[in-house]
């Protein structure tokens, strides 16, 4: 299971038994799956390949200059590594990440999302998982702008899927002020599967005050996607399965090979001056706990919807999936060195910062923007909400649920248009979910510890230590948050922008899909 964030509760929790839970499919729940298939291919021990040959890989930039954008979803091969094979990947543009849309903050942009992959797919499916069953298409594909405020019709829901040979138009009125976002599928019941083949990318936008700060930009300004895959010793994707060809589904997913923007192991070049890096996490499951081989620090100006209200200095970032981070690096006194960095002590990439002296004008001022914290007074109501995972008889996880609830039951979170929530994410597992809401920014209260016990015997809150504040790095605006096990998880969002049925989820993409995602529901004021 997942690691804990620093400072969480390390206690076991509890799970819930699946025999207290209605059947899945007609199966009983616990029944322990046989496994029937043969065991797994080779994989490639990427230790065994020579680090920092290939250049880090810079995604293409596609900006709208008032047109409609086309963005072809389709098969491609790519080399991740200088000693490898292609490798066969599903993408956006024809390469992984796909390409970095550039938009203008209040200016709409208009998307045709086309998908043009094969009929068939090439990663294990499992038909007991909600969207996937049988009768429907193997191959299906919604996009989803992570952390736009948009119309639901252009949010990317997850039932809005459409096969190869059809395509979606849809309209994104950028009125939010410049962060970086992210696209990627969310096709019900497939996605996890969609992401991992490779269909992911950046979406920036951007505005007149950042740009008036003065920070890096132009080629001082560089996305770092991670992504992390398991690779056959013939350099193909492997996406672990159960061993039981009719269940292949397992409750999390984590490669040995870890990619920087579809790179193994790359390096860069650089001059010795500051760089602005855009990180996303956009792997299934992993969490990354980035940092320089030698500890010197670095910057964080920003997360996932923009600019923090000032700069905090760290020596270390721990970032979840589907979580960004907005960082800026100093290289001006390590001219003709090299750096690298790493996830804890392994390698992610390496820093070549070129000799000699260059004029940077750029600057990190001591303050970024206004971030007013939403005083608590303001929510209309408060909603308690369970994080749950449930086991079969000897232990294995088999379901995971959002309040006890599976996605096809009524919506039960219906928010007014332009009112004000505090959620408690109640977590009765022992993993820490990175949770995601559609459609809004929100902010972190705090984090408390609790007797998960007493929850699960009487629904009962009793605490068991004091509440921490977020960190430094998460007190500006989210659309991710990482509630961590052992605590009550409060985050307070006003719900703005549109009014319909959207969705919120745990960015961990095997729980997502079975089931730790559920409607949500704005209704008009």
């Amino acid at each position: 299971m997942l690691g804990l964030g620093a400072g969480a509760c390390s206690t076991r929790l509890r799970a819930h038994d699946l025999r207290g839970m209605s059947n899945m499919s007609g199966g009983p729940l616990c029944k322990h799956p046989v496994a029937d298939q043969a065991s797994e291919p080779r994989l490639l021990d990427p230790s065994q390949l020579k680090p920092f040959v290939d250049p880090l890989p810079l995604p293409p930039v596609l900006r709208a200059d008032g047109k409609t954008l086309r963005v072809d979803m389709r098969e491609t091969e790519q080399r991740l590594h200088r000693d490898l094979p292609p490798t066969r990947l599903w993408t956006y543009g024809g390469c992984m990440p796909g390409p970095s849309i550039e938009a203008q903050s209040g200016k709409a942009l208009r998307i045709d999302w086309r998908n043009a992959l094969p009929s068939r797919h090439f990663l294990p499916i499992d038909h007991r998982i909600h969207g996937a069953e049988k009768d429907r298409p193997e191959v299906r594909a919604v996009v989803h702008v992570h952390g736009a405020c948009v119309p639901t019709a252009s949010d990317g829901y997850p039932e809005d899927w459409y096969v190869p040979g059809q395509s979606r138009v849809h309209t994104y009125p950028n009125r939010q002020d410049a962060a970086q976002l992210w696209y990627h599928d969310h096709a019900m019941g497939i996605n996890r599967l969609n992401i991992y083949a490779g269909m992911f990318g950046n979406f920036i936008l951007r505005d007149e005050h950042e740009r008036a700060l003065g920070l890096p930009h132009g080629e001082q300004e560089i996305p770092l996607t991670l992504s992390d895959r398991l690779l056959t010793t013939e350099a193909q994707l492997y996406y672990p399965v159960s061993g039981n060809s009719e269940a292949p589904w397992v409750s999390e997913v984590f490669g040995n090979a870890m990619l920087v923007n579809g790179a193994l192991l790359p390096y860069l070049d650089l001059q010795p001056r500051r760089y602005r890096f855009r990180v996303l996490n956009a792997s299934n499951a992993r969490f990354f706990n980035l940092k320089m081989r030698d500890g010197r620090p670095f910057v964080q100006i920003g997360s996932d919807q923009g600019l923090l209200a000032a700069p905090v200095s760290l020596r270390h970032l721990f970032i979840a999936p589907g979580e960004r981070a907005d960082i800026v690096i100093d290289f001006a006194a390590l001219a003709g060195q090299q750096l690298e960095l790493v996830n804890d002590v392994l390698p992610i990439m390496q820093f070549r910062i070129g000799s000699g002296r260059v004029q940077d004008a750029s600057v990190v001022p001591a303050v970024l923007r206004d971030v007013p914290r939403m005083p608590e007074s303001t929510a209309r109501k408060q909603r308690m909400l369970t994080l749950d995972a449930y086991q079969d008889c000897v232990a294995e996880p088999m379901l995971m649920l959002l309040g006890g609830k599976r996605w096809h039951e009524p919506v039960t979170e219906k928010p007014v248009l332009g009112s004000t929530e505090i959620w408690n994410l109640v977590n009765l597992t022992d993993d820490t979910h990175p949770i995601h809401l559609h459609l809004v920014k929100f902010q972190i209260l705090d984090r408390r510890p609790f007797d998960a016990g007493s929850w699960m015997d009487a629904q009962t809150v009793r605490y068991t230590g004091s509440a921490q504040a977020p960190s430094a790095g998460e007190a500006g605006w989210k659309d991710v948050v990482q509630a961590w096990p052992g605590m009550i998880t409060r985050i307070i969002v006003r719900f703005e922008g549109y009014a319909g049925r959207y969705a919120w989820h745990c960015h961990l993409l095997e729980h997502e899909a079975n089931e730790m995602m559920r409607p949500f529901e704005v209704l008009p004021a």
